[in-house]
């Protein structure tokens, strides 16, 4: 028996697509396949990478012996394309993708993004508006007879009647006009296998209704009056808590305000309850968010074989693959209940966290891609700085009703010790091949100030001279309508990270982002931000308008106009040029917003602040509108728009100076980030 290993001749190499799961008849041949179990059918480009949900639940179905099938960003004109592997056994699993197929398109504006994150080149229409539905539909008519299941980002924030921003109006559940038999809401992998294994088994989607994390339309009218006439009164009653109709929170802005705050009362899987809501004669019927994955099974997930690449078939990198390709996610969920954020509603509020050694793994498997050169450029996830935090006691936390574990304070019973991610980040920079090992993800800034060794080793180990922080605001009313601490806690912050970068000898930034037109604000508020700012020297880039996404308290505000926990009044700037306005006082220092600035400052009474004296904000009667040979030079206006002057203007933090010399170098340019840089809230953020 010979001992030399022979070369394995071109006829028997495998196939470069073999490594990726099926997305042809000719890739299932060679597999021996006649027949799928699953396909699942997706808005995204197809990417091999656990940063990708549908990519990841296919693997995941796939590691249970099920046989997966993949259509990346099919045409939805013609069923041609979704038909091309055949009739799937089990069911078609429908995703618009990692996000809203609406915010992947269009901005707070309602513009049209100048790139699609998530699509080949950043090319546009490669998905259609609303592609859950869209999708659904087609395969539908397709699949006459396959059961249809609903999952992603798209459709758990619109299971229930929902405020959509793009067309400014309420609209039905997506499970209707989606015309699916289930919606899976959540985190899939629990809800998904077990629906796959009851259908193997021979049980039809009737007897499958009781799963945790799925949802179902019910046309039982006896049932359906059976629930109106007994709803639930106690969380252990067993009975569904009946929201307002469909028809009641059209035309009631009140009940839309009780509606969502009674389901954003029903998202802790310890003692969450069913919920109900009408729909003419139908009801949707969702049962309580599946359980939390345990630590083995986090890790078992980013154990599946992912290529880590973009498809064969994808000539053009996919964008938003490029900015995670290097990246390691260590937990998902958050517990921080920001009201303009909907992680809480989609990943949970409990952290889900991978144990070290499965980190570590993973890193030793992007050491051996080729592109590799030992940076990781993220160590995080929603939130970087709540890995392996729970509360200190587990029947606490199933008996739980708080919405935020951190505000209005930090809870007494949140184990909030940092120990185990500094362990962690430790034995990532000891790990072979690793030369640097950034943290990008938002870290939360109120956790953090108790924790000064966290500081410290962020500052001197995983930084790359700039850190993103998200004050929001610095109004108390205005940060208390966003859950989000007060401004004092990021100043802080600040301090530490500031003094900790001195003693590091580093020279390093902090690069603040804001929020402007969030309900609650007002151009009075916006005009004390701007104030804020000047005072403290900063001239901030990162400027979001406030975009009322599906399902999130923020916009239940938005829509509304009340709270929807205590339903008092809530301001909101609901017009286009007003939240042009307030964007343009965060710019006080860019001459291509004065005129915009000028009218805010009238509008708001404070025409005191337009002039040249020290506390003014802008200069009078110059601006864009102006002809170029009247503008005063950028230089000797202050607004030096990415000069050398601007980037060394005021000593950095690095220096001592604290937050009041958080003048930022020019990093990046306000509102152009995208979906990528704000649609998922943690990524490159302090929270």
């Amino acid at each position: 028996m010979s001992l030399v290993t022979l070369r394995r001749s071109r006829r028997d190499a495998p196939h470069p697509r073999d490594a990726f799961l099926p997305t042809t008849r000719a890739d299932m041949e060679r597999r021996g396949w006649d027949e799928l179990d699953i396909l699942i059918v997706s808005g995204d480009a197809y990417v091999d990478h656990p940063a990708f949900g549908p990519v990841l639940i296919a693997r995941f179905l796939e590691a249970r012996g099920f046989r997966v099938g993949f259509i990346a960003q099919p045409d939805w004109r013609t069923p041609d394309d979704v038909q091309r592997m055949g009739r799937p056994r089990l069911f078609v699993g429908i995703s618009a993708g990692n996000l809203d197929s609406m915010l992947n398109k269009l901005t707070a504006q309602r513009k049209v993004r100048g790139v699609d994150q998530y699509s080949p080149g950043g090319q546009l229409n490669c998905r259609p508006n609303r592609a859950s539905i869209v999708y659904s539909n087609l395969c539908r008519q397709a699949f006459g007879g396959v059961p249809i299941v609903l999952g992603g980002i798209e459709a758990s924030l619109r299971r229930i009647a929902h405020y959509d921003y793009w067309s400014d109006q309420v609209r039905r559940s997506i499970l209707l006009d989606a015309k699916a038999d289930v919606l899976i809401f959540g985190m899939g992998e629990r809800p998904v296998w077990e629906l796959a294994a009851g259908l193997r088994s021979g049980a039809t989607l009737e007897q499958l209704r009781h799963l945790r994390g799925t949802g179902y339309v019910c046309r039982d009218r006896e049932q359906l009056r059976a629930w109106q006439a007994s709803p639930s009164r106690f969380t252990t009653d067993g009975k569904p808590v009946v929201l307002p109709s469909y028809e009641d929170v059209c035309a009631d802005k009140l009940a839309f305000a009780r509606m969502s705050g009674a389901f954003q009362k029903e998202t802790n899987p310890g003692n969450a309850r069913a919920l109900l809501q009408m729909h003419g004669t139908e009801g949707v019927y969702f049962n309580p968010p599946a359980e939390p994955l345990q630590e083995q099974e986090m890790d078992a997930l980013y154990d599946l074989p992912f290529v880590r690449a973009s498809h064969p078939d994808h000539a053009q990198p996919v964008p938003a693959f490029e900015t995670v390709k290097h990246s390691i996610v260590t937990m998902r969920g958050c517990f921080g209940g920001c009201s303009f954020c909907s992680i809480t509603e989609h990943e949970g509020r409990v952290i889900q966290s991978r144990s070290a050694e499965s980190v570590l793994r993973e890193i030793r498997t992007l050491r051996r891609m080729p592109d590799f050169k030992g940076v990781l450029s993220d160590l995080g996830g929603p939130t970087a700085n709540m890995y392996q935090m729970r509360c200190k006691s587990e029947k606490i936390e199933k008996a739980c009703r708080r919405l935020s574990c951190v505000h209005p304070k930090v809870c007494d019973n949140l184990d909030a010790d940092h120990g185990p991610l500094l362990d962690l980040m430790k034995r990532v920079r000891d790990e072979p091949g690793i030369r640097r090992a950034f943290i990008a993800s938002g870290v939360r800034y109120d956790l953090a100030e108790r924790s000064p060794e966290f500081v410290d080793q962020l500052a001197r180990h995983h930084t790359g001279g700039m850190v993103s922080v998200a004050p929001e605001h610095n109004s108390p009313e205005v940060l208390d309508k966003m859950k989000k601490p007060n401004i004092d806690s990021y100043e802080r912050f600040a301090e530490a990270f500031c003094s900790a970068s001195e003693r590091a000898g580093k020279e390093q930034y902090l690069i603040p982002y804001l929020i402007t037109g969030h309900p609650g604000s007002t151009l009075k508020d916006t005009v004390g931000l701007a104030q804020y700012l000047k005072q403290k020297g900063m001239r901030p880039r990162q400027v979001q308008d406030f975009i009322p996404t599906p399902m999130s308290m923020a916009t239940a505000m938005y829509y509304t106009g009340y709270d929807p926990f205590t339903l008092e009044p809530v301001y909101t700037a609901r017009t286009l040029r007003e939240k042009r306005m307030m964007k343009a006082l965060v710019f006080y220092w860019d001459e291509a917003h004065w005129p915009m600035a000028r009218e805010a400052l009238e509008q708001a009474g404070r025409g005191d602040l337009i002039g040249r004296g020290q506390h003014c904000l802008v200069p009078p009667g110059y601006g864009a509108t102006a002809p170029r040979a009247q503008r005063p030079s950028p230089r000797r206006s202050g607004a030096t728009s990415g000069s050398k002057a601007d980037r060394r203007d005021g000593p950095p933090l690095a220096r001592g100076a604290g937050p009041s010399a958080s003048r930022m170098p020019r990093a990046s340019t306000a509102g152009s980030g995208g979906p990528t840089a704000r649609g998922k809230r943690g990524k490159g953020r302090s929270r």
